[in-house]
């Protein structure tokens, strides 16, 4: 007789709760750094690259532009982000980094720290774990 899986067995499962776990993780931190995890994942897309359109933020996030708006609103009101409209097409806004926003990039290094204290895992382990995440991620966003 066929065994049937059970939770523990399903990879979509393991991510899942894997997920859920980091961000109790980073929430205490982020809760001290006074931005939501989403918002966070806002600024270190522009920590990468600042002034970015919405539209590429929100591609770059997965994300819709309409979800990603009001993350960053709210990061403008507290102090971090300011839109630009497009002088040549008022539709496109870009968002850029203010002193303060820069500033937190330095000050949310410990998120990072956390994550591997708490993981048990050495440095290269965790980084060969996010490589083959990704790459699950490449794999099956691929549409034919």
């Amino acid at each position: 007789m066929k065994r049937k899986a059970t939770l523990n067995d399903l990879l979509c499962f393991a991510l899942y709760g894997a997920s859920m776990a980091v961000s109790r993780t980073y929430k205490p931190l982020l809760d001290e750094l006074g931005i939501t995890y989403p918002q966070y994942l806002v600024l270190v897309a522009l920590w990468s690259e600042d002034g970015q359109t919405v539209g590429s933020l929100a591609e770059r996030l997965a994300l819709e532009s309409s979800t990603i708006t009001p993350l960053i609103k709210r990061l403008e009101t507290s102090g971090l982000v300011k839109r630009v409209r497009h002088h040549d097409d008022e539709r496109r806004v870009s968002a850029f980094l203010t002193k303060r926003g820069r500033e937190l990039e330095d000050e949310s290094e410990c998120l990072g720290l956390r994550l591997l204290e708490r993981s048990g895992m050495k440095p290269q382990e965790l980084m060969a774990l996010t490589r083959q995440v990704q790459q699950l991620r490449t794999a099956l966003t691929i549409t034919e």
